[in-house]
């Protein structure tokens, strides 16, 4: 049997729903997903293999204008993602028309040469049709893409045509992960992942994104029934810390209990999870600490 494969870049604005379309792909949740932009710091490889075809995707944090060095990481995360892959979905909203921050990937897209397929996302909240025809035009309009599909992450609705689409990039090729690897991520950063993402959904303003997780230790109990985790949540001023843990506790509580639920369901055993707060003052603009938690520059 002869196998095939891609690597395939998963682009856009921030917010407009890259994560949960990796999500649904899957079939499985590897990436945070909440309202709030920028949720996608680092890159995020998922691995999707059905019989002898193999599509590896890349979920790229949302391009924007970089405010820090975290900024610029995932800044520059994106640009190396675009530049390595055999082809992108650019995912965009069907109410809103072109920013800056796609122009910006649109001009990565012509210096690259990149094969890209438009993804319309959120289609669900569409009522007016004309206004998506009135989008579509005007993305298309900036690039010749190879195809456009309205879907929805959210319900899944065009997402099967949208994979027919990108299988047409596969090159005869052995897979490049084993058939039952759905990422390369370490457990580890998955189970971090999982917990920056409650704060994200339980949190106003920018407190949660001044969050960091890093999680210390994950050990698997002798008889194999319970894993005991414990992680550290960093935030980047003292003010913050008593709002990330609530009154007597509260938000702590909240946070981890919805976390602990996704572990367990992830990692398919029961979790003891413990989590503590700790200030490491503007730590998104440290070079030491972003590399320390996981942001490395090449």
């Amino acid at each position: 049997m002869n196998t095939t494969s891609a690597f395939i870049a998963i682009t856009g604005k921030p917010n407009v729903g890259k994560s949960s379309l990796l999500n649904r792909i899957l079939g499985q949740k590897l990436a945070a997903v909440s309202s709030k932009p920028q949720t996608t710091r680092t890159r995020i490889m998922g691995v999707y293999t059905k019989n002898e075809l193999q599509l590896v995707f890349l979920d790229t944090p949302g391009l924007h204008r970089p405010r820090n060095r975290l900024g610029d990481f995932m800044v520059k995360t994106v640009a190396d993602c675009i530049s390595g892959v055999d082809a992108c979905i650019m995912v965009a909203e069907p109410y809103d028309r072109l920013n800056e921050s796609e122009e910006q990937l649109i001009a990565q897209y012509r210096r690259d040469k990149m094969p890209v397929v438009l993804a319309i996302n959120k289609i669900d909240t569409v009522k007016d049709k004309e206004k998506l025809l009135e989008v579509i035009a005007e993305f298309t309009g900036r690039y010749d893409f190879d195809a456009v599909v309205p879907i929805s992450a959210k319900t899944g609705e065009g997402v099967d045509e949208l994979l027919e689409e990108i299988k047409k990039y596969a090159f005869e090729s052995p897979h490049f992960f084993d058939d039952d690897v759905l990422t390369d991520m370490p457990e580890k950063a998955i189970v971090a992942e999982i917990i920056r993402e409650k704060f994200l959904l339980n949190m106003q303003r920018e407190v949660p994104h001044g969050l960091a997780v890093s999680v210390e230790k994950m050990l698997e109990r002798g008889d194999g029934g319970i894993t005991d985790i414990e992680a550290i949540i960093y935030c980047e001023k003292q003010s913050h810390k008593p709002i990330i843990i609530g009154k007597s506790g509260s938000m702590l509580k909240k946070v981890g209990s919805q976390a602990r639920h996704d572990i367990e369901e992830f990692l398919q055993c029961r979790v003891n999870l413990q989590c503590w707060v700790k200030v490491k003052e503007d730590w998104r603009n440290k070079q030491g600490l972003l590399r320390s938690f996981g942001f490395e520059s090449e």
